[in-house]
């Protein structure tokens, strides 16, 4: 079997990595070939020429989508199965040009759009060109009725809860995108300067060896560069919004949201996006009339209450948390993608 795979995020590849092991174990013969992380196999092209954040930072990029979307939707004619992970800006339109092209290929869309946050008017455009479609959160259903509850990835990569020793570590993640990094970096800078443990920057692997370019003045930190072994072994994290503070919620560490962005794209997100929080746990949580799960900061910080929250915080009450939020979740998704690849779903 051969799958087209479009995956051009950092956490869609960290996902795709467990779908692939999975495909290992059911000893079928498959190959895989389209976008994707090159440590993952031989892509096209590298997902990391994609890793953007940002209405203007997409704009060099726009050139590159298109190429790519010409020729994935050739290298389509010949596959079995197409396997489209997040990023909706980029998969819709390449599922569009794959139908225009070949209508009767199969098309299974991994973590289907965000539309409950905003851009309802994608459930149209996935309805018309998604055969199959697999959500990972169960309170999805209300937008996507014909679909398929998969699960979610985070339980398969993370079995472990964050246990009752105290470790001596708090963990700083400011990100895998550049504009999320220099934006957060001074604030943790400042941070670091007042908190008496061992400091932990996550630096994301791509940037491991430029490091003083992207995040600039590291000295008061020790650089690691696996976000849930920092977790795991931290007593607080600060991090930035993203599936990392996801990943923290599961496994149970006290941790705070963090989010800057520029001021005109913040504004804009602002009038799009009608929710009453940003992090994921929290969102889940809100839909299970369960309150708040974490503290959120967007765009403006107060030092000495980002301080406080560290300083309050206990590892017992968000393992109580951690708890409920994978009962809610129920079981890792990777299996089930498998399924709907193998046609078994």
């Amino acid at each position: 079997m051969k799958i087209l795979i479009s995956a051009i995020e950092p956490s869609a590849n960290l996902h795709l990595k467990e779908v692939l092991n999975k495909l290992k174990m059911n000893n079928g013969k498959w190959e895989i070939e389209g976008i994707f992380d090159k440590n993952l196999g031989e892509p096209i092209i590298d997902s990391n020429e994609f890793n953007v954040m940002g209405f203007f930072d997409v704009l060099p990029k726009i050139k590159l989508a298109k190429n790519t979307i010409e020729k994935l939707t050739e290298m389509s004619k010949d596959a079995d199965k197409i396997l489209l992970i997040d990023a909706p800006s980029f998969n819709l339109r390449l599922a569009r040009s794959i139908k225009k092209h070949c209508p009767n290929k199969e098309i299974i869309y991994y973590i289907l759009p965000k539309v409950w946050a905003w851009k309802k008017g994608r459930i149209k455009d996935v309805n018309k060109y998604i055969d199959k479609k697999a959500y990972i959160f169960p309170f999805e259903k209300e937008y996507w009725k014909d679909g398929i509850y998969v699960g979610n990835p985070l339980l398969d990569e993370i079995k472990e809860f964050r246990d009752s020793e105290e470790k001596g570590n708090v963990a700083f993640l400011p990100g895998s995108r550049k504009s999320e990094i220099k934006s957060l970096m001074p604030i943790f800078r400042e941070l670091a300067k007042k908190i008496n443990k061992r400091k932990i920057l996550v630096v994301h692997p791509v940037y491991k060896d430029r490091i003083e370019e992207i995040y600039g003045d590291v000295r008061d930190f020790e650089i690691e560069f696996h976000t849930k072994e920092v977790l795991l072994k931290s007593d607080f994290a600060y991090i930035c919004s993203g599936t990392a503070t996801l990943e923290a919620a599961i496994i149970g560490i006290p941790f705070v949201l963090m989010y800057k962005a520029r001021e005109i794209e913040y504004l804009i997100a602002k009038m799009l996006v009608k929710l009453n929080y940003v992090g994921l746990a929290n969102i889940i949580f809100e839909r299970e009339n369960l309150g708040e799960f974490h503290k959120e900061y967007l765009q403006k910080f107060d030092i000495n209450l980002l301080l406080n929250d560290y300083k309050k915080a206990t590892l017992s009450e968000f393992r109580e948390k951690s708890k409920k939020l994978r009962e809610i979740l129920k079981y890792g998704s990777s299996e089930n993608i498998v399924k709907l690849l193998n046609g078994e779903i």
